[in-house]
């Protein structure tokens, strides 16, 4: 269990503090309720961008890095269709150090022509890199439109089109900032050997005097019941055909949710797993194979994904994957087999809760979700789930209507 106390200031940022005495470090982590689900679709990439932005200066500090190197901390931060996250660890008697960095970009960037150009550019260049000439790179360019014909997850973080930051102006990048990153819509989470009520006093006299934001708490278009199959066959020159199956899956705080999370396990968890004894080891048809989901608070996506061999046909592949999900539909996984992945998946949560960013991180992304609690909730609903529930759910969710399919086929092997 992990314990904390949830403060909130008057402009409406939560304050999550938890004391842990068994490390010098302290870690500082922000999480933005904004990420690629709340753009616009003329206008995707943004919370990506500012990824990069909030770090290429502040209204009254011109480098973010520098100040933070020299106290020995470090940081970094990522985007997800969900929200944006940013964290540092550093000695706990330089936390005010990152309170200083954090307020100050949370009260106003820099936002110099020059520094958004330099941005801008570096967020083409890894979609250049990253997404088109790279070996499968645009398989989620893909995929989420065939998937997603509402809801904003049609587009990854990166953004659908390149050109939406290649024409963004100074004027909606500003207004992006103030629509999305105010003290109302974040969490603050502070984890080390540090007094609650102290760190509360600091939070407060960094923080305090940030302005709240006018919040447009949006309802995202929410996708209809898929009742036919999609798919899209493309052909790249790439080494290996490849095929990647999208089921949809309820959201995050939904009851059935961490148990298609061991469902994934169950799959592809290892060399022990389903997938790599019968299909990698046993019938040798892929090079690899993978079960996951994405983590997505709204409806997601339960992912089926494999590199063929040389000389398999996509048929044979798909004919494969689809004999395994019609195996969990008509038998009762052992309770054996089940309870092996329960204790992977708790071995990974306590093993996770020894690290002290690991903790601030999974808080303040919890109460981005619903709650803080959620973290101390997670044992007790993995170890909830029953064989019951896993053919429950591979019977009504992993239907053909209700699956999307990409066919990603080498140029340089016979189809």
């Amino acid at each position: 269990m992990i314990a904390y106390e949830r403060f909130e200031l008057d402009n409406g940022l939560c304050l999550l503090v938890h004391q842990d005495q068994t490390t010098p470090m302290v870690a500082v982590n922000l999480t933005y309720k904004v990420g690629a689900r709340d753009e616009s679709p003329e206008r995707t990439g943004f919370a990506h961008l500012f990824e990069h932005l909030m770090f290429s200066g502040s209204k009254n500090i011109p480098s973010y890095d520098q100040p933070l190197q020299k106290v020995g901390g470090e940081n970094n931060a990522f985007t997800s269709n969900d929200i944006t996250n940013y964290y540092i660890t550093l000695p706990k008697n330089s936390l005010e150090t990152a309170l200083w960095l954090e307020s100050d970009r949370m009260m106003e960037l820099a936002f110099s022509e020059k520094g958004l150009e330099v941005q801008r550019q570096v967020v083409i260049e890894e979609f250049k890199q990253r997404y088109l000439n790279q070996p499968y790179g645009d398989v989620y360019l893909l995929l989420r439109p065939l998937a997603y014909l509402k809801h904003p997850y049609q587009w990854p973080t990166i953004g659908k089109n390149i050109e939406h930051i290649e024409t963004a102006s100074m004027q909606e990048v500003k207004d992006f900032f103030y629509t999305h990153y105010r003290p109302n819509n974040a969490v603050l989470t502070i984890a080390g050997d540090l007094e609650p009520k102290k760190v509360k006093q600091l939070v407060e006299k960094w923080f305090g005097d940030i302005p709240a934001g006018e919040i447009d708490r949006k309802k995202y278009p929410q996708e209809e019941q898929q009742l036919q199959a999609r798919s899209l066959t493309v052909e790249r020159d790439v080494p290996l055909h490849a095929i990647y199956k999208a089921y949809h899956m309820p959201d995050r705080l939904h009851a059935d949710y961490h148990a298609f999370d061991l469902i994934s396990d169950l799959l592809s968890r290892g060399n022990a797993s389903r997938f790599h004894q019968k299909l990698v080891k046993g019938k040798k048809l892929f090079h690899d194979v993978q079960a996951y989901i994405g983590g997505d608070f709204d409806p997601g996506l339960f992912m089926l994904t494999g590199h063929l061999n040389p000389g398999v046909s996509m048929e044979a592949a798909e004919a494969a994957l689809e004999e395994e999900i019609m195996l969990l539909q008509e038998e009762l996984v052992t309770e054996a087999e089940l309870q092996k992945v329960k204790n992977k998946v708790e071995s990974t949560l306590a093993f996770a809760k020894t690290s002290v960013l690991n903790k601030a991180m999974g808080l303040g992304i919890a109460e981005v979700i619903q709650s803080a609690e959620l973290v101390n909730q997670e044992y007790d609903q993995y170890g909830a789930v029953k064989r019951e529930d896993v053919q429950r759910i591979a019977q009504n969710y992993f239907q053909p209507h209700q699956c999307s399919t990409l066919y990603y086929r080498s140029k340089n092997q016979a189809k």
